[in-house]
């Protein structure tokens, strides 16, 4: 788990914070001394006006927009500013801090952590979250950024501990609901808002995974016997709606017959295996001596040869 970054603290201009109209004063300051030097012809000016510069040049602070300053005026808060050009009291104001208030994103994670059912587990996730009031946020806790990727790992963890595997993998999107629930509950008092959580791997030991694969085999396994149980089912009661139909029509029956040696027999050296039974329930005699006899024509003709039959 990484910690979130936020703005520096200090109550002096670090380098990053520098800014124009500091540099302006300054640069000023020390063009009026000099200035003063010169007419006077005394170096005296020239440092009193370095020093009231680089004393000025503290009273003017710039906030990025994203950003709001935390003045304190002897250890008191007295109010926010920014974003923009302020100015404070050099050695009586001191910012204390400067509140990013952009969506801020931080990962964190829950190594090893066991399922209601028992189940070791290595969790990631992102949070997106950002701070709504500041002055909460720089009052109300020492840290608000470590804060909040404490209190994110605690949760993820609560969860873990009273959700089974099974839950764990196929409902994300609840436990996630669940864990920006959990977070934004205890972090609204810091003044900070989460956005949305998302979880992005779980991974469980490779024992485990290869006893689930194998048991995900078994379950299709299972469901395709299933399948083609009743689809032999749903046959056998069409056949058994075809036979109530041919049944009391003799004629039906017999185009039928013909059909399937029409079907058997249309492709060239075709052989057909048929019952003695249906040849004699369907009267198929006649007709297979017939397909025959056409069969051993064409056969006959492509030889070059004419077979007469009586």
């Amino acid at each position: 788990m990484s910690p979130l970054i936020t703005g520096g603290r200090s109550d002096a201009v670090p380098v990053g914070r520098l800014n124009v109209i500091a540099v302006l004063i300054l640069l000023g300051s020390i063009a009026l001394g000099v200035v003063g030097t010169v007419v006077a012809g005394n170096p005296i000016p020239a440092i009193v006006m370095t020093v009231i510069g680089l004393i000025l040049m503290q009273a003017a602070r710039v906030a990025k927009q994203w950003e709001r300053a935390v003045v304190l005026r002897l250890g008191k808060f007295i109010g926010l500013r920014g974003p923009g050009l302020f100015w404070i009291v050099p050695f009586i104001d001191r910012v204390s801090s400067w509140i990013d208030q952009r969506t801020i994103t931080t990962s964190f994670a829950a190594e090893q952590t066991l399922t209601s059912d028992t189940v070791p587990v290595n969790v990631d996730a992102v949070l997106f979250w950002m701070v709504h009031d500041a002055q909460k946020a720089a009052l109300e806790v020492q840290d608000y950024a470590q804060a909040v990727s404490w209190a994110a790992q605690t949760a993820l963890r609560d969860i873990i501990g009273r959700t089974a595997l099974g839950d764990l993998l196929r409902g994300r999107e609840q436990i996630e609901a669940e864990l920006q629930r959990l977070i934004d509950q205890r972090s609204n008092p810091w003044g900070v808002t989460v956005s949305s959580v998302e979880m992005r791997d779980v991974v469980i030991p490779v024992a485990l995974q290869d006893a689930m694969s194998r048991e995900a085999q078994a379950s299709r396994e299972k469901a395709a016997r299933v399948i083609l149980g009743q689809a032999e089912m749903e046959i056998a009661h069409s056949f058994q709606e075809a036979a109530k139909s041919y049944q009391n029509n003799p004629t039906a029956l017999h185009l039928r017959a013909m059909n399937m040696l029409y079907e058997g027999l249309k492709e060239k050296g075709a052989l057909m295996l048929i019952p003695s039974s249906a040849v004699e329930s369907m009267g198929m005699g006649g007709m297979l001596g017939a397909a025959a006899l056409n069969q051993e024509r064409l056969v006959g003709g492509e030889d070059g040869k004419v077979t007469e039959t009586e």
